[in-house]
């Protein structure tokens, strides 16, 4: 065979490669699409009897987004607040949240600016953060969710920053919410940052590099560096949320999320792998004397029952503080539960455990309240 001949033989097997090369991948994602279309089905199924849905909602100025599930609409609804701020957690919730929804209807918020809420404020970029605008946002939200499940009271439900926010809902507005329950329970930002740093000097004594990362770690002024280093504390000394084993698979959740459409998996992908979100104006909120404002700090007065679920590590929120706290609380009912062995994480962790324990919760409020309308009665 020529030289010629051999190349077009050459040229023809790689093109066959090629293509079926081509034909594979394309099988392979269409493939996914359909595993996952099946997935996302399969969880936005609405339980008979219940409710399941997702929506944005018009809130001070702003569209933010909820999710609504639950197994029985006559159960009292829950509202979760997560952290940060600016630290939209939707891309998980459901794994979690849906664990308590045969005795809560659940709802999921994406505050302001960040996850799902994100992608359609974008004429919102100049807006000063404030206490006000956050309780107002809450507020506002709080009566759309009585108005449309038809409830006279809601529950809140915070982690980490959501503490702070949910706590201070309780205390200004227990006229609308049933119970709190606070996990990572933050009582002052400054307090806690000085409480993390006095820990991780311990934890750094012989270790340069750490000390150094500690030094950047500043009580009253956050930015993208001084958050980045104090992330990078927690990890070194294995104080981080990442340090704790979820009892679930973390890809499968995301990729089966019911909410997610592929684009928003993209910027979920920009925003975690790529690191290409912007939070300066929750750091600048952060360093502020309007983020002081949610201080719980010498505010033991609930006239709703108060719980926390904390753990027993978690040097993130510090729960030393958080058991000081919780034992000058006066309310009509409290309860503190410890998760053994656990960091920060807690909701997103250990599921079934949290799950078990706001349970508990439901049954120690119904019981209650059965036993206060027969008194009554």
């Amino acid at each position: 065979m020529s030289k010629e001949g051999n190349k077009r033989s050459i040229l023809s097997i790689i093109l066959k490669v090629l293509k079926w090369i081509v034909i594979t991948i394309i099988s392979i994602i269409l493939l996914l699409l359909l595993v996952r279309g099946i997935g996302k089905a399969i969880n936005n199924k609405t339980p008979d009897g219940g409710i399941n849905e997702s929506m944005y909602v018009d809130i001070n100025n702003s569209k933010q987004w909820i999710s609504i599930y639950g197994k029985d609409t006559n159960n009292p609804v829950i509202l979760y607040l997560h952290g940060g701020p600016g630290g939209a957690t939707s891309y998980l919730d459901y794994k979690s949240l849906r664990k308590w929804s045969d005795v809560y209807t659940v709802v999921s918020w994406d505050q302001r600016d960040v996850g799902l809420s994100a992608k359609n404020n974008e004429g919102q970029k100049d807006i000063t953060y404030t206490k006000e605008l956050f309780m107002t946002d809450a507020q506002e939200l709080t009566k759309f969710l009585l108005n449309h499940l038809k409830k006279d009271k809601i529950a809140l439900v915070g982690h980490s920053w959501g503490t702070l926010f949910g706590a201070n809902l309780a205390l200004e507005h227990p006229e609308n919410y049933l119970f709190y329950v606070g996990t990572g329970q933050v009582i002052d930002m400054r307090e806690n940052e000085k409480g993390l740093i006095e820990a991780a000097k311990v934890w750094s004594k012989d270790d340069k590099e750490g000390q150094e990362l500690v030094a950047q770690i500043d009580p009253y002024k956050f930015t993208r560096e001084s958050v980045a280093a104090r992330s990078s504390v927690l990890e070194r000394y294995h104080f981080d949320t990442q340090s704790d084993k979820t009892d679930y698979n973390t890809l499968s959740t995301i990729f089966f999320n019911p909410y997610y459409s592929l684009s928003d998996l993209y910027r979920l992908y920009r925003n975690m792998i790529l690191d290409e979100i912007d939070l300066s104006k929750y750091y600048d909120f952060v360093s502020s004397p309007e983020f002081d404002k949610f201080s719980l700090l010498n505010r033991t007065e609930y006239q709703i029952p108060y719980y926390n679920i904390n753990g027993d590590h978690d040097y993130q929120a510090n729960v030393f503080q958080a058991q000081k706290y919780f034992d000058i609380v006066q309310a009509p009912r409290k309860k503190m539960y410890t998760m053994n062995d656990m960091n920060h994480g807690l909701i997103m962790v250990r599921t079934g455990e949290f799950s078990d324990y706001m349970h508990e919760i439901a049954t120690l409020e119904q019981t209650n309240n059965s036993t206060t309308t027969a008194v009554a009665n």
